[in-house]
């Protein structure tokens, strides 16, 4: 990692970590500066995150052409697999930019009132960013549990943030189903260990091919059973009953930026699927990769008939969140790195949109009372209210408020329908496309049933998607029973409009993101590089011409 600015790949562990420690120490009664603080803190994790991705894009590995080199990080300077490493690559990279990208924006907006709803909020954001940028960069299972653990723990705080009835049930359910899932993930952390004897993915990857068959199936096994921990936060199918309920009851700030906590569970199943279970890995070489396309189909019938069911925003952004989980747990399911290149691109949209719209849709309902979609739904059923409507009344005047707010919405609608000309539409459009064409030749490829059944899910759960944006759409802003203008602040509809510009951003400019997340995929889907780079990894010198 000699070309790597020093201690650039365990920074963005390192800077959430020392600000949620000293804002422990900052009396609550002195909130302006804690969240000063924890917004500079903030702001330089993405310039460290800019950093890594910049440098993990700019160093090639001479010794394997056309491959970016892998900066490895060896806490406590024993090499690998005897110390603890944390690796960033391409990937991971991409990752914890995206991480970084919204934590601002989800800050920015808790500072309008969210912050103040409860104890030590700033502390447990940074906290569940140390987490995910932990699990995005450690090298080995153990570690990934501990930064996993972390993680989860910051995020029970998170969601219970704010108090009330509601929270505090769904924090429970939350809490009970995630302990049960790490109890899953040791089981199959230790059944990997005792095979082979070593918990280093580079080292694992190394190891897998010459396990000779009881050994297999005992790795298998515990793959398997670490699977399960991993898809219940991912949200696959029956393990996800809990989500749209929980993000649901979050605050607009936590559940906006909880949208990239099921990604973690999808990148580490994406990891660990093609480094130990890729070409190089004998006859375990794709396992796995049947049970995520169906559970992933699964997953998105679900999502779907949640999204048309749900008469509540909030209700039909958690599904949403399924059936973007769903749509890449298929994906990866399939095998194909060129699916795998939409597949990233989907993740960045949907997770920015996603995030977006949580924020969004609290306020939208500012100015409506609870419960209003159900009784527009009862009168619409009925058919009543009509007979009131005043003839000479053509329209009503728009203030600026509801414009912003109705063109932000129109934005979300589109981008989760998968309409174009957004990054949505380009990103469904990239998996079709490889999904129907396998090989990248243009040949006549074979389209397997499961496959199509894929292509007619996509397609059919952004229909979904537009049926039930359009319809509360137009409860929310043609026909609102109360009629009432949200009080809407500056710092409140600023994070939603960053996210869209994102979203935009990455539509302008889809070519070279596109290139650069084929490469992304192609090099992951490669398990040699990582491997080289996280075994061959030199000692730092100590300023005594040798290492400790």
């Amino acid at each position: 990692m000699n070309s790597f600015p020093a201690h650039i790949v365990v920074a963005p562990i390192l800077v959430p970590l020392m600000t949620g420690a000293i804002l422990l120490f900052i009396d609550e009664r002195k909130r302006s500066t804690k969240a000063a603080v924890s917004l500079i803190s903030t702001f330089i994790l993405l310039a460290v995150a800019v950093t890594l991705f910049i440098e993990v894009n700019s160093t090639i590995n001479t010794e394997v052409a056309a491959v970016i080199s892998t900066g490895v990080y060896l806490l406590g300077n024993w090499p690998a697999p005897f110390g603890i490493v944390l690796v960033a690559d391409r990937l991971s990279g991409l990752m914890v930019l995206l991480m970084a990208l919204l934590a601002i924006p989800s800050l920015i907006y808790s500072l309008a009132k969210w912050h103040k709803a409860g104890a030590h909020f700033h502390s447990l954001f940074h906290l569940m960013l140390m987490g995910v940028n932990g699990a995005f960069l450690t090298g080995d299972l153990f570690n990934l549990f501990v930064f996993f653990e972390v993680m989860l723990a910051a995020s029970y705080g998170l969601l219970l943030h704010g108090s009330g009835p509601l929270r505090v049930k769904a924090g429970l359910h939350y809490i009970a189903i995630n302990l049960v899932a790490a109890l899953f993930f040791l089981i199959g952390v230790s059944l990997i260990y005792g095979v082979t004897g070593t918990l280093n993915m580079g080292d694992l990857a190394q190891r897998i091919a010459g396990l000779n068959p009881d050994q297999r199936m005992l790795l298998e096994t515990g793959a398997a059973v670490l699977g399960v921990a991993f898809l219940v936060k991912a949200g696959m199918w029956p393990l996800n009953f809990w989500l749209p309920t929980a993000y649901t009851a979050a605050s607009a700030p936590v559940a906006a930026i909880f949208a990239i906590m099921s990604k973690v569970g999808i990148y580490i199943i994406a990891r660990l699927s093609f480094l130990l279970f890729g070409e190089t890995a004998g006859a375990s070489a794709g396992f796995g990769h049947d049970a995520l396309l169906v559970g992933g189909i699964a997953t998105i019938v679900f999502g779907t008939i949640g999204v048309l069911a749900s008469q509540a925003l909030g209700r039909l952004a958690g599904f949403s969140v399924l059936v973007s989980s769903g749509t890449l747990l298929a994906a990866m399911g399939t095998g194909n790195p060129l699916v795998a290149s939409g597949a990233l691109y989907y993740l960045i949209s949907s997770t920015l949109t996603t995030s977006a719209f949580f924020m969004l849709i609290e306020l939208v309902e500012r100015g409506q009372d609870a419960g209003a979609n159900v009784l527009a739904v009862t009168m619409e059923a009925y058919g009543e209210g009509e007979e009131d409507e005043e003839e000479d009344e053509v329209g009503v005047t728009m203030p600026g408020t509801m414009a912003v707010l109705g063109v932000c919405f129109a934005a979300c609608g589109i981008l989760l329908a998968g309409l174009p000309p957004l990054s949505g539409f380009i990103a469904k459009f990239s998996m079709l496309s490889a999904i129907l064409n396998p090989s990248g030749l243009g040949a006549n490829d074979t389209v397997s049933t499961l496959s199509w059944w894929l292509v007619f899910l996509i397609v059919f759960s952004g229909l979904a998607a537009l049926i039930s944006m359009t319809r509360a759409g137009i409860r929310t802003f043609w026909g609102s029973l109360e009629g009432t203008v949200p009080r809407v602040l500056v710092i409140e509809i600023a994070p939603v409009l960053m996210l869209l510009a994102l979203t935009l951003a990455m539509t302008i400019a889809a070519g070279p993101v596109m290139r650069y997340l084929q490469e992304t995929a192609r090099i992951g889907s490669l398990p040699e590089s990582y491997i080289q780079g996280v075994m061959s990894a030199p000692r730092a010198d100590n300023g005594q011409g040798s290492a400790p």
